[in-house]
């Protein structure tokens, strides 16, 4: 058998999140995700054995993603305050267009370690800010708050006004200085 090429893994996972960007998650399927990336199927199906496995693959890919802009935003100065960073680039990623929470609850059906990953980001990225935020109650109010706007873009249940979205990152900004 010959040994996959270095760079198909991440094919796969630029086919499937532009197959999930524009069919929905849910109608994801296996075959498109394939025929996008050039790969055989059982080339998709070598690098993630399941469409819950791809799934997780997307979300692990998402938040790597993730880690390297706060990464590059702290790097390039912007970091002197890692929660304004953090904030500025969470309310950026909220302004984009997710994927329903159903393929989510699909994929934790499937296999409920889905959710392992995301778990241990969201301690990590916490317990960093944490080490880096001198104002813990500070910290609590501004992760909360992001972490209720990410959840109500997930589940298209969003509330707010593009106004009141604004001023509720301002706000935070101005508790994490």
């Amino acid at each position: 058998m010959r040994a996959q090429r270095p760079n198909s893994r991440e094919k796969i996972l630029a086919a499937a999140a532009d197959v999930a960007r524009e069919t929905g998650p849910g109608s994801l399927s296996l075959e498109a995700v394939a025929s996008r990336a050039g790969v055989s199927k059982g080339g998709l199906l070598y690098n993630f054995p399941t469409k819950a496995k791809l799934m997780q693959g997307l979300v692990e890919d998402y938040l790597r993603e993730f880690e390297r802009a706060l990464e590059v935003a702290n790097r390039n100065g912007e970091g002197k305050n890692p929660l304004a960073v953090y904030i500025r680039l969470s309310a950026n990623d909220c302004e984009e267009k997710q994927p329903s929470a159903s393929w989510i609850f699909s994929a934790i059906a499937e296999d409920p370690d889905f959710m392992t990953p995301i778990k241990t980001f969201k301690r990590q990225l916490f317990e960093r800010l944490k080490g880096e935020t001198s104002d813990l109650k500070s910290l609590l109010v501004c992760y909360l708050a992001i972490e209720g706007l990410r959840s109500m873009n997930l589940f298209d249940s969003d509330v707010l006004s593009k106004d009141e979205r604004e001023l509720l990152v301002s706000s935070l900004l101005e508790i994490a200085k």
